[in-house]
């Protein structure tokens, strides 16, 4: 645990420029990069164009609304999410339209509307075009940092990645062995363990040094 979270413990917001906090454009430019995480592509792919979206201006849902179609692909393109950018482009829009006229553009509300259910929040994200569970998953995994009621949010690729590295596929028992580390941290490495076989070689190697 201890190598794992010293060679890869960032969260993949981070990894993506995005400083996390309880303010909606932070959480909207999360769900986009969830979304972006959820499809079959490459995740520095998926990091690169969340980076290229933002670099656009396309970093709150009233922007997203408004830009045009083709400069939703275009900014898709710049980041390299060409086999999915006109479908991604479309609901990219659709999903912006439905979080500003549902819950005025705030995640927060979206949050509240769940109540403290976080079964019912994963419903609730996966009402946007283009995120489904596994968006959903992603966007858990990040934002229980500065969501604590979701925490600890270890879904069943989190727990992949924990058994790949002979640890405890349990999540109380995962937290206290990471200590006083943020749990998306956490996560986010346990899931880089599941996706990527070198990552779980290198740390359980360097656990033996």
């Amino acid at each position: 645990m201890r190598e794992l979270l010293r060679t890869h413990g960032r969260t993949y917001a981070e990894e993506a420029g995005i400083r996390l906090k309880d303010t909606p454009q932070p959480l909207y430019r999360l769900l986009v990069l969830a979304h972006l995480l959820s499809a079959r592509i490459r995740g520095s792919i998926a990091l690169a164009t969340a980076r290229a979206l933002h670099e656009a201006g396309l970093s709150d849902p009233h922007r997203m609304a408004d830009a045009d179609w083709q400069e939703r692909v275009d900014a898709l393109g710049r980041g390299g999410y060409r086999r999915y950018d006109e479908r991604t482009a479309t609901q990219l829009g659709d999903a912006a339209r439905l979080l500003d006229d549902r819950w005025g553009g705030d995640l927060r509300r979206l949050r509240e509307e769940a109540d403290g259910d976080v079964s019912a929040l994963r419903r609730l994200l996966q009402e946007f075009p283009g995120v489904g569970p596994t968006g959903a998953d992603i966007f858990l995994r990040e934002a229980q940092g500065v969501w604590p009621d979701v925490a600890p949010y270890l879904d069943r690729k989190a727990l992949q990645g924990a058994g790949r590295l002979d640890l405890p596929e349990d999540p109380d028992r995962l937290v206290a062995l990471a200590g006083e580390t943020d749990p998306a941290v956490l996560a986010a490495a346990l899931v880089r363990a599941a996706v990527d076989k070198e990552v779980a070689r290198e740390s359980l190697a360097g656990a033996t040094r």
